[in-house]
């Protein structure tokens, strides 16, 4: 696939005659030359690998081996890219009262550039398959395919591509993995109030970001974006905090032809890692995130918290679509 080309056309302006019948100056400006922002053809392939490669480890549950392995890839590979790489190491109360040990790890491209996009994805795997049919597995961690490795997956690739082909100059770009937001309690275990269990390594970045004072123009995140036939709506608390940036992402999709995956219905309200980006760190940001209020869960996907969360639900397809949708937006943005 060829380079997608945004063309941005400067028209020089023309001069008047201040008075009827006067010889006009022979002062035309010269055309301005065309300025192109080439748009690199995002990889839904290489995109697949990294999901698979995050799922080769184990559920990347805290405190066990597969988690510590998966983060020192992750860190390893994005500074083969990144200008600057910073591995943000937490402790967190679980809702159990468990001490968690957690990695928030941070790639910034065109550090010194003022104008910032913020993209994230949460890394880690819920430790409870609590919505899987088979109540037997309800204590076993699941692999997270979609929830949280298709995100991950996806900025992996857009970060390769930033290596490859670079921002213009007046962007920066920062690619937070967030860690620790899917260990919220158990199915079985849950009460009114236990919202700020769910979320932990985003309430701790929003808290205290890697750069003291870090602000960012909108930020974009990524949640259970590669199963097939994927619909994003307009998740409630996206519009209620950065309606402006929706608009401006979904206008790209549908400018794209994607409408039949970024939807324009209105969407359920997402207790997700942009709130904590909205209401502490105070950067706009959206949740693109699958929803479906037609499944046996009556929100998500069909296999969100199950054993069946795997690599045969990631489609290279979806991956394709949201990430030629957000590297646009990102190449873009002005």
């Amino acid at each position: 696939m060829k380079p997608l080309v945004y063309l941005l056309l400067l028209f020089p302006g023309f001069l008047a005659c201040s008075n009827a019948g006067k010889k006009p100056a022979n002062n035309t400006a010269a055309p301005t030359a065309e300025v192109r922002v080439e748009v690199p053809a995002f990889n839904a392939d290489s995109a697949w690998q990294f999901v698979a490669k995050q799922l080769a480890f184990g559920p990347r549950v805290p405190g066990h081996k597969a988690h510590e392995a998966c983060a020192e890839w992750m860190a390893n590979k994005m500074s083969n890219w990144a200008d600057t790489v910073f591995v943000q190491s937490f402790r967190a109360r679980a809702y159990n009262k468990t001490i968690l040990d957690g990695k928030n790890i941070i790639s910034s491209f065109n550090p010194k550039a003022t104008k910032r996009i913020l993209l994230a994805a949460h890394w880690d795997s819920r430790p409870y398959a609590d919505h899987d049919p088979d109540n037997t597995k309800h204590r076993t961690p699941i692999d997270g395919a979609n929830d949280g490795a298709s995100g991950v997956g996806v900025l992996m690739e857009i970060g390769r591509l930033i290596h490859t082909q670079k921002l213009p100059q007046n962007i920066g770009l920062d690619i937070v993995f967030f860690d620790l937001e899917d260990y919220g309690p158990h199915n079985d275990e849950r009460s009114s109030g236990d919202d700020d269990y769910w979320a932990l390594g985003s309430q701790h970045w929003s808290r205290t970001p890697h750069i003291p004072g870090y602000k960012a123009n909108f930020g974009i995140l990524l949640d259970m974006v590669g199963a097939k036939n994927a619909v994003f709506p307009r998740e409630y608390y996206s519009q209620q905090y950065a309606a402006w940036v929706l608009d401006k992402v979904w206008r790209t999709a549908q400018n794209m032809g994607y409408d039949n995956y970024f939807s324009n219905r209105p969407g359920m309200p997402i207790n997700d890692d942009h709130i904590a980006v909205n209401q502490i760190a105070g950067i706009p940001m959206i949740d693109i995130i699958h929803q479906d209020p037609n499944s046996s869960n009556g929100t998500f996907y069909e296999h969100w918290h199950t054993s069946n969360d795997n690599l045969a639900q990631i489609d290279k397809e979806t991956l394709r679509v949201v990430g030629e949708v957000v590297t646009r937006v990102v190449y873009e943005t002005k």
